[in-house]
């Protein structure tokens, strides 16, 4: 029996040799399948690739964005705030007209409304709701105002979106070069109305040291005292409606023809630059304030017909005028919890040989709340 064992071992190698060798040239040439292409996989890499391209590039701008010298400014260690504000929202405009004669002008303002609102915010941009406390309290309400705001702040620019519509309850608050002029100070007109909408952009030079979401948007903390120049654009609509068969008899007998006007609807383009200035008076205690004076040009219509005519393109130069925005807060932040106070004003300013108007709009806020749930990085950290 142990004699055949041999003979037989021998057989099966020598059969098991061709297949050997066959297997070992199969292998040689061997891909493996998740790396042989097929139609079916190059579109899923490909998603896949575009994916994490987009990620990547998403988060580079982010930090771009956000970049900041940790020296002077610290970033927030929260994702989410809740905050509780009361704002007061006011207007004013100032119309005058010149003649042979001489010159006048009228002042119309509404009674400054205020509002309460709670606002919920991710990082840099704030969503909420706000109220009229005024008219919860009046048994006769006014005709509503419509104010609709969206701001953003980051450390390198910020952008403000706005619509405004006002409501009826304007009065009288400057009368100059009429008879009893005085008499009529703090009397109620309805025959005065606007609407505006626009936005507003600037690019902060020195974000890296100084930041403006720390003053306006509560979303990082300034350490040092520093400052930067600013520029930006702006663009927005203006329509202005004036009923002067609405004033008392008195002043519409003496207005002049330069001030006998229905509408006033102009499109303003503003180029602007100026500079801003966080000052860190005590621990935790900021104040800022910044001015972006503009030059804009104004493309106008006085009751439905252009003031320039279209055919004179040198006429242009005249519709050249000045702008301005004002910035002004105040806020303590332990990164936790804030509370301040913020001032914006917008003021536009129209001028034509025979007739001008400055116009302007804005807003004082005290507001408090707190930070919470801490990004990723900073959860292990004290």
């Amino acid at each position: 029996m142990s004699a055949h064992i041999p003979i037989v071992s021998t057989i099966i190698l020598l059969l098991l040799i061709p297949y050997r060798l066959s297997s070992k040239n199969e292998m040689e040439g061997y891909v493996p399948a998740s790396y042989i292409y097929t139609p079916k996989n190059k579109p899923d890499s490909l998603e896949r690739n575009f994916f994490n391209s987009s990620k990547t590039l998403i988060n580079k701008a982010v930090e771009w964005f956000n970049a900041t010298d940790t020296n002077y400014v610290l970033p927030n260690k929260y994702n989410l705030t809740l905050m509780l504000e009361q704002s007061t929202w006011f207007e004013h405009y100032h119309i005058s007209g010149t003649n042979e004669s001489g010159h006048q002008m009228l002042g119309f303002a509404p009674k400054a409304n205020t509002k309460l609102g709670m606002y919920f915010g991710w990082r840099w941009i704030f969503l909420g709701y706000s109220f009229d406390i005024s008219n919860l309290l009046r048994k006769k309400k006014d005709k509503p105002r419509t104010e609709i705001v969206f701001n953003l702040y980051s450390s390198k620019f910020g952008l403000d979106l706005y619509y405004r519509k006002t409501g009826n309850n304007f009065r009288i608050t400057t009368c100059k070069n009429f008879e009893n002029a005085e008499n009529y100070i703090g009397t109620t007109f309805n025959g005065f109305n606007s609407k505006i909408k626009g936005l507003n952009t600037y690019y902060i030079f020195n974000s890296k040291k100084y930041s403006y979401p720390a003053a306006y948007s509560q979303s990082t903390n300034q350490k040092k005292n520093c400052g930067s120049f600013m520029a930006g654009f702006a663009y927005s609509q203006h329509d202005i409606s004036f009923d002067q068969n609405k004033l008392p008899q008195e002043l519409k007998e003496q207005i002049k023809p330069s001030l006998n006007f229905r509408s006033l609807s102009y499109t303003d383009y503003n180029l602007s630059f100026g500079y801003g200035y966080n000052w860190v008076f005590a621990k935790n205690c900021l104040m800022n304030v910044s001015l972006l004076p503009a030059i804009g040009y104004k493309k106008a219509r006085i009751n439905d017909a252009p003031t320039t005519p279209d055919s004179d393109w040198t006429q242009w130069v005249k519709d050249i005028n000045f702008d301005l925005i004002t910035r002004a807060g105040i806020t303590w932040n332990n990164g936790k919890y804030y509370v301040g106070a913020t001032f914006i004003l917008h003021t536009y300013d129209y001028r034509k040989d025979n007739f001008s108007m400055t116009n302007s709009f804005g807003s004082l806020k005290i507001y408090a709340g707190f930070n919470f749930w801490k990004k990723k990085q900073y959860r292990y950290s004290k």
